[in-house]
């Protein structure tokens, strides 16, 4: 029972690093576009966007997860008092745990690219309004809150607001910053 479990949440992180990830990118490099006007987002900046948040989840989830797959092998290593150290990771389980890392770096790179070019590829389309990327960033936080409360028992309300207000503060760093 407790193995179904683990597999059913196996991409929950990656699914939520990616997400979380994309929106923050777009909120801090398009904050000042979109919430100072003057300067429409495109559907190109919102690519281009999407694509910075894209490397940057790939990179980072794959790094992130390689490591703790290791670190798995070497401490299984050590617990079954095995000779030589690392001698786990020199079998096909290294190449398992690469796998892995791999799967994981895609399913947050490409929840990452969504993330970042919906809301302002939205704010593209509707060029009158490009407070509109802002506030659909904004909401898909809370929603990705809110989600991920329900899937794990915690107070819904309650991490739907605390990422609407941490998007809140990300976006106001963005517009400080004024980067695009």
């Amino acid at each position: 029972m407790a193995d179904r479990f683990t597999r059913s949440r196996r991409w929950t992180l990656p699914l939520a690093l990616g997400l979380s990830d994309g929106i923050l990118n777009a909120l801090v490099l398009a904050s000042s576009r979109l919430l100072h006007g003057g300067r429409s987002p495109t559907v190109v900046f919102s690519l281009k966007v999407g694509c910075v948040a894209f490397v940057t989840a790939l990179f980072t989830m794959f790094v992130a997860e390689y490591a703790d797959q290791r670190a798995q092998l070497a401490r299984s290593t050590r617990q079954l008092s095995l000779s030589g150290s690392g001698h786990l990771a020199t079998t096909k389980l290294r190449g398992r745990a690469m796998r892995k890392a791999f799967q994981a770096a895609g399913v947050a790179s490409a929840f990452s690219f969504v993330g970042a070019t919906l809301p302002l590829a939205l704010a593209a389309v509707l060029s009158g309004t490009p407070w509109a990327g802002f506030v659909v960033a904004i909401v898909l936080l809370a929603a990705l809150g809110a989600a991920l409360a329900a899937s794990f028992d915690a107070r819904v309300a309650y991490w739907a607001a605390a990422l609407f207000v941490a998007g809140l503060a990300v976006a106001a760093i963005g517009s400080w910053l004024d980067i695009a």
